[in-house]
């Protein structure tokens, strides 16, 4: 598989940022009481997401290593805010109801997640790809579980009636807090099946990769971590002889 296809991939199937590697969780149940606003967020977090992995990229020999961090974050918030303006021009209602979800893009674990394990390490090209890959992934997350909340809460797709026109009762509960984590939790769950069902045929699936669960010990990515994994030493047998005693 091409590489830049098997990020585009990568990004919206094996590690799809919302139902595989659970990441930008605040957003996904904060603004997806409908679709629009679920697209909405997606494609401002996937363009804040291209951009900052072309930018890091470009920029990654050049960015100390002590201070990669920082200067990741001047770089997505500079995004972030001219992605905000724009909005604010041409999209009011859109910013509107995204609100302050807007400007937390800058702390979205996902954008710094991939300049850190990938844009910071591989060419400009690739790393735009990965941007798209994890963005569109991200977008169809969120697309999908605000869809699914606005058809069972308000009977509407995209803002337009649908349901309510043949004698549907929105359930409202799902266009509430409760409602988000519902639709997420059966939408995980279904990926998960599929991914068991597609592993029992025959195709396995890559775990995720990327410091996820915290096992600095078993990761076995010490050639890639930025220092956080650690190698685990094994012990050595003892090859001192012992003195014959007089």
């Amino acid at each position: 598989m091409n590489k830049n296809v098997e990020r585009l991939y990568n990004g919206i199937i094996k590690e799809n940022p919302t139902f595989v590697l659970m990441l930008g969780m605040c957003p996904t149940l904060a603004v997806t009481s409908s679709a629009i606003n679920g697209l909405g967020m997606g494609l401002s977090t996937t363009v804040v997401l291209i951009c900052s992995n072309l930018l890091i990229s470009l920029f990654r020999k050049v960015i100390p290593d002590k201070v990669r961090m920082p200067a990741y974050i001047v770089i997505v918030a500079s995004l972030v805010t001219v992605v905000e303006f724009l909005m604010k021009a041409y999209l009011q209602s859109l910013s509107n109801a995204l609100g302050v979800y807007i400007p937390l893009i800058v702390v979205n674990c996902i954008i710094l997640g991939r300049a850190e394990s990938y844009a910071s390490k591989n060419p400009p090209i690739p790393s735009i790809f990965d941007g798209i890959g994890m963005g569109l992934g991200f977008t169809c997350g969120l697309t999908i579980i605000g869809l699914i909340r606005e058809i069972l809460g308000a009977g509407t797709i995209f803002d337009q009636p649908v349901l309510v026109n043949i004698g549907f009762t929105p359930i409202t509960i799902f266009i509430m807090a409760p409602g988000a984590f519902l639709v997420l939790a059966f939408l995980v769950a279904g990926m998960n099946i599929v991914r068991k069902k597609m592993e029992n045929r025959g195709t396995p699936l890559a775990k995720p990769s990327g410091c996820i669960s915290g096992d600095c010990a078993n990761c076995g990515m010490s050639a890639s971590c930025t220092g956080k994994a650690v190698a685990v030493e094994e012990p050595k047998a003892d090859v001192t002889a012992e003195k014959p005693q007089n």
